[in-house]
């Protein structure tokens, strides 16, 4: 039994996710496909225009066989931990044979060799990082710099860190490394417009240019062509109830954690120094609504999006001492499904045989399966995460507050 996993946010599920994993398992001739997708908040620092299960069941009527939920803390999180997290839930399942990832280059050699070389950095490297960087170089720029002066055969290849999916390889790659995991990476084209990609283009579009659109029109009947026909059925019978949620619907919530929290300040939170954390509560006063608040926020070496990020891990309680314990802990406690296909049957009895992780199919079993008290504590934060959505979905559209421990798996 051959088995391919996919890490993804589906957010919207697309055309070129669809071709990602009928190609995936093409490639590598894989008999199931297991995504590892993040739950309602994702990693560019916002909820996801729809829900988790929306989502998964996206991924289970087109081609993958078991959905697992990637925990907050990583799916909300920098690129390395995103990959770090996702990676070493893949591995302790025991089953799966490669990773498959969709990269614009198209090419793991060389995002391997560049994985390689950052994975075993020099002390020149870390010395003229240092120094680039203090003369006011982003990291981006300062890490580029210190390659093509310690890895000058690389030289010709540093173009490629210059795109987010190559990026998001490059992490995945390490983090297998890392693990000395016997998973095989492989990577195969994007199709279509680019990731960052604003308009709609072709059939193929940017899940940005989907949102963007959405957002725009009010209106799905504009991205019929971007997405698979059950998508987008599904699509137009949510839309209004529980979907669009956008970056603007977290505003009331956020102003009111910061203004609740604004004394002690923000510091004890994930990726927050003391100098982002004066700074917001320095201009605080100026808040008015989400979006607007991390433009205003954003500087030359801090993005619009890793702001978004922090604003997201003070929203939701992700403090860094926490993190610092689930990488010591190597990084994840439980495989928590959102939905698998009866046909998977064999893969869901091959990773219960293999797993160095339980398998949790239902939250209200948590307590029993989880063994670990960090575990729970991450498992916590996942519950949290989705009762803030919930309640975002509740103050937009009406309707029930969702109780995620009653939330029951898609079977298909």
């Amino acid at each position: 039994m051959k088995t391919v996993g996919i890490i993804a946010e589906y957010n919207p599920f697309h055309n070129g996710h669809a071709y990602h994993i009928a190609a995936a398992k093409k490639m590598t001739g894989a008999d199931y496909c297991i995504v590892v997708m993040s739950g309602d908040f994702v990693q560019r620092g916002a909820p996801a225009i729809t829900d988790k299960y929306a989502r998964a069941q996206a991924a289970l009527e087109n081609g993958a066989d078991l959905v697992l939920e990637l925990p907050v803390y990583y799916a909300a999180s920098s690129a390395e931990y995103f990959a770090s997290g996702a990676v070493a839930l893949l591995d302790k399942l025991g089953v799966t044979d490669t990773l498959c990832f969709g990269s614009e280059c198209g090419d793991v050699k060389i995002l391997s060799e560049l994985a390689d070389a950052l994975l075993n950095e020099t002390e020149e490297f870390k010395r003229i990082l240092k120094q680039r960087m203090k003369a006011g170089a982003s990291y981006p720029q300062a890490r580029n710099h210190a390659l093509s002066v310690t890895a000058p055969h690389l030289t010709g290849t540093l173009h490629v860190l210059q795109s987010p999916n190559n990026i998001l390889g490059l992490e995945y790659i390490k983090a297998i490394r890392k693990r000395q995991s016997r998973i095989h990476p492989c990577t195969l084209n994007r199709l279509g417009s680019g990731y960052h990609a604003a308009d709609l283009e072709t059939s193929y579009s940017s899940a940005l240019a989907i949102r963007e659109s959405i957002s725009r029109t009010k209106d799905v009947s504009y991205i019929k062509d971007q997405v698979p026909p059950n998508v987008y059925e599904a699509m137009k019978e949510a839309f209004g109830r529980t979907f669009p949620i956008l970056p603007d619907d977290l505003s009331s919530l956020l102003s009111y954690k910061l203004l609740l929290e604004q004394t002690q300040g923000f510091h004890s939170y994930l990726d927050i120094d003391e100098s982002f954390s004066d700074r917001l509560v320095r201009m605080l006063p100026s808040y008015m609504n989400y979006v607007d608040f991390c433009e205003q926020l954003k500087t030359k070496n801090m993005t619009y999006t890793r702001v978004s990020r922090n604003l997201i891990h003070i929203l939701l309680n992700i403090y860094r001492k926490d993190m610092d314990v689930f990488r010591t802990d190597d990084y994840i406690y439980y495989a928590r499904m959102l939905g698998f296909k009866k046909e998977a049957e064999p893969l869901l009895s091959a990773v219960k045989e293999h797993s160095e992780i339980p398998l949790l199919s239902k939250p209200a079993d948590a307590a029993n399966i989880i063994t670990h008290t960090n575990g729970h504590k991450m498992f916590d934060a996942d519950i949290r995460a989705a009762h803030v959505y919930s309640l975002l979905v509740q103050q937009k559209f009406g309707g029930p507050l969702q109780n995620e421990y009653r939330s029951r798996i898609i079977v298909m």
